[in-house]
């Protein structure tokens, strides 16, 4: 295994020498990226299932294919993302001109999870790449198999622009122990405050993807069955184990009765009558998780599900009529348990979701402009959803990322770009004409009239407010 001093030295010789920084470079990395996921995607998808137990298909969706589309992405654009921006120049300034350009930071460190080790270690680099920089990444030992695979295939196609070091907390520590000029972090809140502190040491930039209990609200919808399946989908993909999954659903008791019973069939619907015997359920990480999961269910109200086999890591989508004490409305539950939660309506379920910390994602069911607007005027989130969970994830214009304690900093398409890089300001002025004689000093009555005149902003006659109400996004 690579050392954490070498990798880095390596990776900022690379850097220092200049040769990531041409347009053609990150190109070529990005061609490369996507030429490891098609020529190894079986390897890729064989680990995947090994790890986390996810079916071929659900690995080319959401892991392989998710990745080298985003790298597509990026290379559809980057020329036109990266020319300067001109900006105007004002007059105690003219002649001259003034541009912003985005530049590479240098050498990135990307902390990858294990839920999803392959989209969420890579689909990062992609950005880190695409905006000049090197990296290290440090895959997840808790998928031991994927972590195996980046370690192997990634030198060979990304040899020069990337570093990997695998292990555990004492690789990952002396990592951290090194100057980097960002570190992107996906993961849980107590390692997010160990990397953000070990950045501080060196004021290095951070980015954070966290979690949270991102909410769900329905109110009485049209389709109910189809407001369930979509719930399903989403919590129960990947075994529950992903950081967008819909953590809670809220809804006013009728609602939530004729819910429970569309969810029942949904969840047949999607792997049978025995998630069990279904290639398209997944398995949970390892017997820790499945520990805790199997705690928290146990200390609330199974009315579907329950079913697990510790031997298998096998536990089945399940239902939950929790109280609001109960343990698993207190965490963030990271598995294949869907608590009900009924409320009065949408103002209890908004007040409810202003009680706790900010989600990564509020997903809400509902054509009611009024409910709508409670949310969206009324919550923060990092990201708002209507009538489907997690697809936000596959717009690459929209940045994915949380707030407050769900996350810091986002990324996807341009935003990855943006993250990842220092948008430099540069002004050019030639020596002649000489304006700045203008304002000079030492100053007389004569220059002050003038630098009054150009540099203050015109005064104009006082404006009366506006008696008009605000326009949102309803009208």
């Amino acid at each position: 295994m690579e050392s954490a001093v070498t990798a880095v030295a390596r990776s900022r010789e690379v850097f220092n020498s200049g040769a990531s920084r041409p347009l053609k470079w990150r190109l070529e990395q990005l061609a490369n990226l996507r030429s490891m996921l098609s020529e190894r995607g079986e390897d890729f998808a064989d680990a995947l299932h090994q790890d986390l137990g996810k079916h071929r298909t659900e690995s080319e969706l959401t892991e392989i294919g998710f990745v080298a589309g985003e790298a597509a992405h990026l290379q559809r654009h980057l020329e036109a993302w990266l020319r300067p921006k001109p900006v105007p120049v004002p007059l105690t300034a003219q002649p001259a001109k003034a541009w912003t350009q985005l530049t590479p930071l240098g050498v990135v460190l990307i902390i990858g999870p294990w839920n999803y080790p392959v989209q969420l270690t890579l689909a990062p680099l992609a950005g880190a790449l695409g905006a000049g920089n090197t990296a290290v990444l440090k895959p997840s030992e808790h998928a031991p198999a994927t972590s195996a695979m980046l370690s192997r295939w990634v030198p060979e196609y990304l040899g020069g622009a990337v570093e990997v070091v695998t292990g555990g907390v004492p690789e990952a520590a002396a990592l951290l122990a090194e100057r980097f000029d960002h570190i992107f972090f996906t993961g849980g809140e107590s390692a997010a405050r160990a990397v953000m502190r070990a950045a501080a040491e060196h004021l290095t930039p951070v980015t954070l993807e966290l979690g949270g209990k991102s909410p769900v609200y329905v109110d009485g919808v049209s389709d109910i069955g189809a407001t369930a399946k979509r719930i399903a989908w989403g919590r129960f993909m990947n075994a529950g184990q992903t950081c967008v999954a819909p953590d809670y659903v809220m809804g006013t008791p009728a609602t939530l009765e004729a819910l429970e019973s569309a969810l029942v069939k949904s969840i047949a619907a999607l792997f049978g009558d025995d998630p069990s015997t279904s290639d398209s359920y997944g398995r949970i990480i390892d017997d820790r998780h499945f520990g805790r999961l199997s705690a928290l269910a146990d200390g609330s109200t199974v009315v579907h599900g329950g079913q697990r086999d510790a031997a298998t890591r096998y536990f089945a989508p399940t239902i939950l009529r929790p109280s609001r004490d109960d343990a698993v409305m207190k965490e963030e539950t990271f598995g294949p348990l869907l608590p009900l939660v009924p409320v009065a309506g949408p103002d209890e379920a908004a007040r409810m979701i202003n009680a706790g910390p900010k989600p990564l994602a509020l997903y809400v069911f509902s054509r009611d402009d009024e409910v709508r607007r409670t949310f969206a005027e009324g919550t923060a989130s990092g990201a708002l959803c209507y009538g489907v969970p997690t697809a936000h994830l596959t717009v690459p214009g929209l940045p994915f990322g949380g707030v407050g304690a769900s996350g810091m900093g986002a990324y996807h398409g341009e935003h990855s770009l943006r993250t990842f890089s220092h948008e430099r300001s540069t002004l050019d002025k030639p020596l002649w004409p000489d304006t700045l004689e203008l304002i000079y000093p030492p100053y007389g009555k004569a220059k002050s009239t003038l630098i009054r005149a150009i540099a203050a902003p015109a005064c104009g006659r006082r404006r009366k407010p506006s008696r008009r109400k605000p326009r949102g996004p309803w009208g």
